[in-house]
């Protein structure tokens, strides 16, 4: 983007200009400084220690986010719970009017932030703009909390006796944000807090943290009160001082199943609502009778899409059938199509896949595609010296790769590699993609394939995960459901987005009475 904020050319490297940014300070060329937002302030963070945001295509510094302390968490903290009895006993309508007003400022500068996911993540521009759009549905979807949140009554349970159910607000939420839809995962949580008259503080990911920072501005723009929803940067010191906080009643959390089992402990011990979303390994079964010409681009999109760095992307292809013909014929095609995708810096309208986040998760996807040669997989397509559209750095660069012969037990058919490897796997029938399916530990996401609804039926009954999909290769919730997640992929007892979150984010109170 040049100086007033408009985008230019794919090699502008700038997130923002001073006019759409006003309190970022640029220390260095090219880089703006991050802050944290506390009360309504845009203010320095206390720790000594700096985190680097690089455009993961280009290789260069777009930002400095300063990290916080403890301290900054109990500013963040305070902030919130003195702004919680204002802002909970105004009525639902205004505060939902605060969501309308941020609708349409998200509207008005839907291109600029889908710019900065790209450039802080490097997904491509369309990738960008479908998480944006998800972003926004669910504050559409949380501006009719003054319907959602109605409670039940029903009269004379006894004589001269009516009882009811009232949700109220809780008091301050936490939200520890991961880096792979830095724009769109906060918004699974923060929009039905706030309408139901909760406050908020927000740790955004330190790899991507400035489309939460363009979000924070907007917020303000859009009229919240000062202390209803805070930003503080930071890493894993950070999120332990949000969880071992006594007056955050409640954590939501995204990121690794590791991670997310502790956020679930801690949570436990120190008495708060958790909503912990874990790791995936996502299952794709292929039958016999599928339209190959609109399975494989169906494919392509689950594991390759957002380079493999997400949630729901495909993982294991699981062809069923004894026909070796369909078989080979499907790892063909899916090999050729994923060999020829577009690699490139993903403002480049014309490229199709980016690049990994950061050069660590590169060195991992590349140990695991030699542990999976190892283990006797197969390369059909291989992404280890891909060809990359323009004059870009290849550090975090990697092409889609396919393996086929995959067995089960293998390490790349039951651990997350999260990048865009694909495994092909064939069984014999479907009881035999359910068993396999089953046997994983993880239990995000499965999709199958078929022209057969009585398979369908079968598969969606059995199937032991939270998100399925029935000729949908991304089975991604509406904002009005909930995602889904079972096993070592969720944590909790409610998901997030729909009528979980509203639930998660109010108290039931019960009220009995009766009138002399």
């Amino acid at each position: 983007m040049n100086a007033a904020g408009r985008p230019t050319g794919p090699n502008e490297d700038s997130p923002r200009g001073d006019e759409a940014v006003g309190h970022l300070q640029e220390p260095l060329e090219g880089t703006i400084a991050l802050k944290n937002y506390i009360d309504g302030r845009w203010v320095q963070g206390q720790s000594r220690e700096q985190c680097e945001v690089r455009n993961p295509a280009t290789q260069k510094t777009i930002a400095l986010a300063q990290m916080s302390s403890a301290e900054d968490v109990n500013e963040a903290v305070a902030a919130a719970s003195r702004a919680f009895p204002e802002w909970s006993q105004m009525t639902p309508l205004a505060r939902t009017r605060c969501l309308f007003e941020l609708r349409e400022l998200l509207e008005q500068n839907f291109e600029d932030l889908s710019r900065v996911q790209t450039m802080e993540h490097g997904k491509t521009i369309d990738e960008s703009r479908g998480e944006t759009r998800r972003g926004i549905e669910n504050i559409e979807v949380a501006a009719g909390m003054p319907s959602l949140m109605m409670g039940k009554s029903l009269e004379d349970v006894a004589s001269g006796i009516d009882e009811r159910v009232q949700n109220q607000p809780v008091g301050v939420f936490g939200c520890i944000a991961p880096y792979n839809f830095p724009f769109m995962v906060p918004l699974w949580y923060v929009p039905y807090a706030l309408a139901l008259g909760n406050t908020f503080v927000l740790k955004p990911s330190p790899r991507a943290p400035i489309s939460q920072v363009r979000l924070c501005e907007l917020m303000e723009e859009a009229g919240f009160p000062p202390g209803v929803f805070n930003l503080v940067h930071g890493g894993a010191s950070t999120a332990e001082a949000m969880l071992d906080h006594p007056e955050i009643a409640g954590v939501s959390f995204v990121g690794s199943t590791p991670v997310a089992r502790h956020v679930y402990k801690k949570c436990g011990e120190t008495g708060k609502r958790v909503i912990a979303q874990g790791g995936a390994k996502n299952f794709i079964v292929v039958m016999p009778d599928a339209n190959l010409d609109r399975t494989i681009p169906a494919l392509l999109t689950s594991f390759f899409g957002n380079t493999g760095q997400r949630c729901l992307a495909g993982a294991n292809a699981v062809v069923v059938g004894k026909d070796r013909g369909f078989y080979k014929e499907l790892v063909s095609s899916f090999a050729e199509a994923a060999g020829a995708l577009r690699l490139g810096y993903g403002l480049d309208e014309s490229v199709q896949m980016g690049p990994l986040q950061a050069e660590d998760r590169k060195e991992v996807v590349l140990k695991y595609i030699e542990t999976g040669l190892a283990e006797g997989g197969k390369l059909r397509c291989d992404g280890r010296a891909p060809s990359v559209v323009g004059d870009y750095p290849e550090n975090c660069f990697i092409g889609a790769s396919v393996f086929e012969g995959v067995r089960p037990d293998m390490r790349i058919a039951r651990e997350e590699i999260f990048g865009p490897v694909a495994s092909v796997m064939q069984v014999d029938d479907l009881a035999g993609a359910l068993e396999v399916i089953d046997e994983n530990p993880f239990g995000n996401s499965a999709s199958i394939f078929t022209c057969n609804g009585g398979i369908a039926r079968r598969f969606r009954q059995v199937v032991s995960c939270g998100n399925v999909g029935i000729n949908i290769g991304i089975p991604a919730p509406m904002a009005f459901f909930p995602f889904g997640g079972m096993k070592d992929s969720f944590f909790g007892v409610l998901h997030g987005q729909g009528r979980d979150a509203i639930r998660f984010f109010c108290e039931s109170k019960v009220v009995i009475e009766r009138w002399f």
